[in-house]
């Protein structure tokens, strides 16, 4: 919660604020990762007391959720969903992904500390994403069987949850071997399981 919400510019300052820390946060997630940007180094950033940070994010599980939640905001397509079919869409977020590592070691993070009771609401977020992001995934394959291009005997919760299931893993080899393991050419043999007219190079980055 914002500093002064009895005031309407005094909330207006603090929402501003939070942003601003927010921004920050993810600029050093991005070029440093999570683990080489404390909360101490998030709050010098901008300016304000590590008591200070931890009014507008109350923990470290917070400020970590609000970081991803925010990025996926910024980076999210206006285009259908359902367009390139499910694993296209997978690798288009690999490629976007890609530019940005520490984001991505920030995902894996979260779906870590997710497992553990001590993070409940890392847990939720991360429940209600991969929720999301199946159901999203499903509908695409659903499309994709109706119009006759994927197989009518696959069930399309099973077939998103594969495919949800490739791209995280590739994620984390990617980021262990960032030469040796390309997600895109990986993501593409799935292509052979739930085929597609268009070519899953056609989404770009």
């Amino acid at each position: 919660m914002a500093e002064g919400t009895g005031r309407p510019g005094a909330y207006r300052k603090g929402i501003e604020r939070r942003q601003q820390i927010l921004d920050h946060a993810i600029d050093l997630f991005a070029e440093h990762g999570v683990d080489g940007a404390s909360l101490r180094s998030v709050a010098d950033g901008t300016g304000v007391s590590h008591a200070a940070l931890r009014h507008y994010f109350s923990s470290r599980d917070e400020l970590l959720v609000e970081a991803y939640r925010e990025h996926e905001r910024r980076h999210s397509s206006p285009e259908d969903p359902a367009a390139g079919g499910p694993v296209a869409q997978m690798a288009r977020s690999a490629d976007r992904n890609r530019v940005v590592p520490g984001l991505v070691q920030l995902y894996a993070t979260l779906t870590a500390d997710a497992l553990q009771e001590r993070h409940p609401l890392t847990r939720e977020f991360v429940q209600a994403r991969f929720s999301r992001v199946r159901a999203e995934l499903a509908d695409a394959v659903a499309l994709g069987q109706r119009e006759g291009r994927i197989d009518a005997d696959l069930d399309p919760a099973d077939a998103a949850a594969l495919v949800i299931a490739a791209s995280d893993g590739l994620q984390v080899q990617w980021l262990l071997d960032p030469d040796g393991v390309d997600v895109r050419r990986s993501l593409e043999l799935l292509e052979r399981l739930l085929p597609s007219r268009r070519d899953i190079g056609g989404g770009g980055a």
